[in-house]
């Protein structure tokens, strides 16, 4: 209802949007690339609107990001807990812990401040 209401404003949905920070082990970059992947069903199955996974590229060889949106932070909740119980979030969880890729991880919940936006086109 809430999207359909958007629609006829032309105003994007309310969304909160999950910024994960990562520190990683610089000689495990390879370890964090295939978790990024393997998170690209299994999030949005599990109810997340994944935006992706991003490794270091140049500059810091110790920061990845994951983001993605949620509708509500209870709707987070609920996300995480259907994650954890898939076979593919058990998984990769598994692997992290496995592999020790990951030295730090944090969360911080933010909104979209400003107007809506056109789609960003390459000149």
């Amino acid at each position: 209802m809430l999207i359909e209401a958007c629609r006829q404003e032309r105003t994007p949905p309310v969304t909160i949007t999950c910024f994960i920070r990562y520190e990683i082990d610089p000689f495990k970059r390879e370890a964090f690339e295939e978790y990024s992947r393997n998170w690209g069903q299994a999030i949005p199955r599990a109810g997340a609107g994944l935006i992706g996974y991003f490794a270091p590229h140049e500059g810091s060889a110790t920061t990845g990001y994951g983001v993605y949106n949620v509708d509500s932070l209870a709707a987070y909740e609920a996300y995480r807990a259907r994650l954890a119980a898939s076979p593919e979030g058990r998984a990769n969880y598994e692997f992290a812990k496995r592999e020790r890729f990951i030295l730090k991880e944090d969360r911080m919940f933010l909104k979209l401040a400003s107007a809506p936006h056109t789609e960003w086109v390459r000149p």
